[in-house]
């Protein structure tokens, strides 16, 4: 293995938001001030003007805002009619709320393994999950890599089932050209903080090219209501807040050099990981033909992970594990009745994956460091 050319010991943490605040403060307290100083808080322009600009950022004819994430899933399968009795496929390596939301309506996960190589759903075992009770399928695309849409689209329009894209890891992120979230009939979007494009708190976005489901979607986010105090559905408290649009909307400009500086932060390490004679003791993430990744996350897979978190926490460099058990294997999901082994390839990811710190302001000297030190892991080791 190659030595490290630096004895400078470096704090390399996972995420450093501040980094990324101090190049765009002039323009995100700007928009504060703007939101402030017209004291309208609740959706209004500020949400209308950046609703359009996720539509056409995607290629949706509609974006919808919302409170989060978690919610914009919810809100896509109540739009859907998704409820009791009702069967929903997704992947059981990710987020808990991809699943959480299907429960949340009433009806059933229903999980299909992964893809050990992408980590995402394996398209090739959807089919045979469909079942006359599915009405959905919620591909998630995993750490900004875009799951395979063909097959998925190919299974799910032959039984007439309609897709929820769950893209809350990966906006930007494309599959053979089109954009994560306009593939489906409804694509959800996430804005934490440490998503690729985050809020001051929490926000999501739901997009679609439905004319009836946006319609419906806006009227679920307030209640079930159209008209001020006339109830059509029973709907949710579920609003974009006004000062995180306009936070968003400053932050949005920037997505794509953001993007790019993610994608180049991922080559240097490939480079970084063949230099240093890593490749046979780390498996990096891939990026399919057709593929364009956003890598919320740079996952590798390693064995002894534990052991190399801790080591790396000593030398001041951040890691974290997405997703430590799947979600077959949780708690809250043992109603389900599955068991250890029903996934063999989500639970094995579940065991070895770690992510390295791919935050666009991250220096290659600091990516050379985080290397190093996993070169002298395995050196001892």
């Amino acid at each position: 293995m190659a030595k490290f050319r630096s004895t400078l010991a470096l704090e390399v943490p996972l995420l450093d938001l501040k980094a990324q605040f101090a190049t765009i403060q002039e323009e995100v307290m700007a928009a504060v001030e703007r939101v402030m100083a017209s004291q309208r808080f609740i959706l209004g322009t500020e949400v209308e003007e950046l609703e359009a600009q996720i539509a056409s950022l995607i290629g949706s004819r509609f974006a919808v805002g919302c409170a989060s994430g978690s919610d914009a899933l919810i809100l896509a399968l109540m739009a859907l009619g998704v409820g009791p009795g009702a069967e929903v496929i997704t992947t059981p390596f990710t987020f808990f709320a991809s699943a959480g939301s299907i429960a949340r309506v009433g009806a059933r996960p229903v999980f299909v393994d992964i893809d050990p190589a992408t980590w995402n759903l394996d398209a090739t075992a959807v089919a045979s999950a469909i079942t006359t009770n599915t009405k959905a399928i919620m591909p998630v695309h995993l750490f900004g890599l875009a799951a395979e849409m063909d097959e998925i689209m190919r299974a799910a329009d032959a039984h007439g089932v309609a897709v929820i894209e769950d893209a809350a890891q990966a906006i930007g992120a494309q599959h053979r050209g089109r954009a994560v979230g306009s593939m489906g009939r409804l694509g959800c979007f996430s804005f934490f903080p440490t998503k690729n494009l985050g809020a001051a708190g929490d926000g999501g976005m739901i997009t679609t090219s439905d004319d009836a489901l946006a319609a419906r979607l806006r009227m679920l986010r307030v209640h079930g209501e159209r008209t001020r105090y006339h109830y059509e559905l029973l709907g949710v408290n579920s609003r974009l807040d006004a000062l995180q649009a306009a936070i968003l909307g400053a932050k949005l400009r920037h997505l794509s050099e953001w993007n790019t500086a993610r994608r180049r932060n991922a080559d240097r390490y490939r480079g970084l990981f063949a230099q240093y004679g890593l490749n046979g003791f780390v498996t990096l993430p891939v990026e399919p033909a057709g593929a364009f990744h956003v890598y919320h996350q740079f996952t590798i897979r390693v064995q002894r992970r534990e052991a190399l978190r801790e080591f790396l926490k000593q030398q001041g460099v951040g890691t974290e594990i997405y997703y430590p058990l799947s979600l077959h294997e949780q708690p809250a999901f043992a109603y389900l009745g599955y068991k250890r082994g029903d996934f063999p390839e989500a639970e094995a990811a579940s065991a070895e994956v770690v992510s390295l710190p791919i935050y666009p302001e991250l220096t290659g000297e600091q990516q050379e460091y985080v290397v190093a030190q996993i070169a002298r892991f395995f050196e001892a080791s």
